[in-house]
């Protein structure tokens, strides 16, 4: 099963390992799911977590790299499906729904309001981690 992962729930198993989010890493580990990524959602992954570790807060100093690297040697690489027009309240985040009907991905997981908003915009479910995780259990 492929599954997109939004950029909120990377950041957030970054920041602990115990929560929903990185429990979908876990789901991923243990191969009941492969992600699905566009070079878009990589460079938002890389770009997010680079610049929150060098902030002051939660995340300063964090070493992201390593369950970067992972995702990008477990992930399927695909060419992003362009929508047209924006699906979501921020247009930015269309770059999930992108690999979604480019990957023929029926999942993506994500924190974010504007995403979780649309609820299942082409067939596609939109879900918090915690109800992602609770599928597999």
């Amino acid at each position: 099963m492929l599954v997109i992962i939004d950029t909120s729930v990377f950041v957030s198993a970054i920041g602990s390992r115990t929560g929903h989010s990185w429990g979908c890493f876990v789901l991923m580990a243990r191969r009941r799911f492969r992600p699905a990524v566009t070079k878009e959602i990589l460079a938002e992954y890389e770009d997010t977590a680079e610049r929150l570790s060098r902030r002051p807060g939660k995340f300063h100093g964090l070493r992201w790299r390593p369950l970067f690297d992972w995702v990008c040697h477990r992930a399927l690489f695909v060419e992003a499906a362009p929508l047209g027009k924006p699906r979501s309240r921020d247009a930015g985040d269309d770059v999930f729904l992108d690999c979604a009907l480019a990957s023929g991905a029926k999942i993506i997981v994500s924190h974010d309001a504007d995403l979780l908003a649309l609820e299942k915009p082409f067939g596609i479910d939109i879900m918090k981690p915690a109800i992602f995780v609770a599928r597999f259990k």
